[in-house]
């Protein structure tokens, strides 16, 4: 016999009620996050990996536990996730661990918050997951970590095949991508303003971003040089050269050959600098006056705002390609040793032709080319760039269920 609406109504109330009328609450989630400001790439893992939380687990209550949200960072993420919480001092971390169920380290160029990680496990007995790291030289606690996560996902599969031929075991061990691919931080008011003031128009310009060896800490920071920045400073000095020649050949090409300007930018607070003196500097006079350089730094939301009105993206960095390819913008990425395996992950969604390794001589002499080609095929690289995101995607999805799965388990 057909049920009336009102005993549907009932029977479907009835259903959802808590069994033997337990009362039951939101999962929640402390996200290890937030490692530094001076870097939009590593201010991006954590909006990033916060908006997926949003789109794939929404019945989670999330919390932020940072290193650092200075700089303006936590406004920026507080506007964007105004049901979020971010857990600051002794206090309040100590009833984060008691309080939240499942601990997620999330993206970073390593297990960043290994002593966290260990903390938790020893304080709490409770559950916890990795989300998008590299991995270079893994410690035996870093291997221990990984081996008793639920799952470990890592943004690079030579870091993947590491851990394994290391020994670590773990019931999901997979490639996962780094959590800024999923930002959708914007700031329109300041990036209009920025274009208009220096006469970018939308979809007419390509952005180029510098970057050396070994990011000058000492510098960002105004420290006394120590003997190991001594050595990488020799080492910065002595590849800039090298490692710039290619972009700037480039630029000249893209500037001469096609109607398109380029905008040089920076992904942390030493490359404005680096951008002048390496890229902007040297240039003809002719290609100078059709390139922009940015002199002041920016947040994440100005730098995404304004890769998604350029053209496409190439340079030295890697987060800044992350979050173009997330939002659908053509990018190139250079790399070298000294940034360890991260770089590989554009092999892993596709975009291996468009991984260039700057201490292979054959590679460096391939980037102007590469990037004037780039220009002239937008429409091409827009395509291929679809679909490596649509592939970002679905392992998105995966990892997110990976997390949805644990916490299905959990007894609350």
């Amino acid at each position: 016999m057909a049920l009336s609406r009102r005993s549907f109504l009932a029977t479907a109330a009835l259903a959802a009620a808590p069994a033997f009328g337990r009362e039951t609450r939101k999962p929640r989630v402390l996200l290890r996050s937030s490692w530094q400001t001076v870097n939009i790439g590593d201010i991006a893992h954590t909006p990033g990996v916060l908006a997926l939380l949003e789109k794939h687990v929404p019945n989670a209550e999330v919390r932020l536990w940072p290193s650092k949200v200075d700089n303006g960072v936590a406004e920026v993420l507080k506007k964007r996730f105004p049901n979020v919480s971010i857990v600051q001092g002794a206090a309040a971390v100590k009833a984060a661990l008691a309080e939240c169920d499942f601990l997620l380290h999330g993206s970073g160029p390593s297990l960043v918050a290994a002593n966290d990680v260990a903390r938790w496990r020893k304080e709490t007995n409770k559950p916890y997951g990795i989300y998008g790291i590299t991995v270079a030289n893994p410690t035996d606690a870093t291997l221990d970590h990984i081996t008793n996560a639920k799952f470990a996902f890592f943004r690079d599969s030579v870091s993947l095949k590491l851990v394994k031929d290391k020994g670590a075991k773990c019931p999901v061990m997979e490639f996962g991508p780094d959590g800024a691919f999923a930002v959708d931080l914007k700031n329109d008011e300041a990036t209009d303003a920025f274009l208009k003031a220096n006469g970018l128009e939308p979809g007419n310009f390509l952005c180029c971003i510098p970057r050396l060896r070994n990011t000058p800490y000492w510098k960002i920071h105004n420290r006394k040089m120590t003997a190991e920045d001594e050595r990488k400073d020799k080492v910065n000095e002595a590849k800039k050269e090298q490692d710039h020649a290619g972009l700037r050949a480039g630029i000249v090409s893209i500037v001469r050959e096609t109607k398109l300007k380029v905008l040089v930018c920076p992904e942390d607070q030493s490359q404005m600098a680096v951008g002048k003196e390496l890229l902007v500097d040297p240039l003809p006079d002719d290609v100078k006056k059709r390139v922009v350089w940015r002199e002041k730094y920016w947040l994440t939301d100005e730098a995404r705002s304004t890769y998604l009105r350029s053209a496409g993206l190439f340079g030295n960095e890697m987060h800044s390609p992350i979050m173009c390819v997330g939002s659908g913008v053509p990018a190139l990425v250079c790399r070298w040793a000294e940034q360890t395996s991260k770089g590989y992950m554009w092999r892993d969604i596709g975009l291996g032709d468009w991984l260039f390794d700057m201490d292979d001589e054959k590679d460096r002499a391939r980037v102007a080319g590469a990037a004037l080609a780039f220009a002239k095929d937008l429409k091409g690289a827009k395509e291929k760039t679809e679909k490596a995101r649509a592939f970002v995607r679905e392992r998105q999805t995966a990892t997110m269920k990976a997390l949805a799965d644990e916490l299905a388990k959990l007894k609350l």
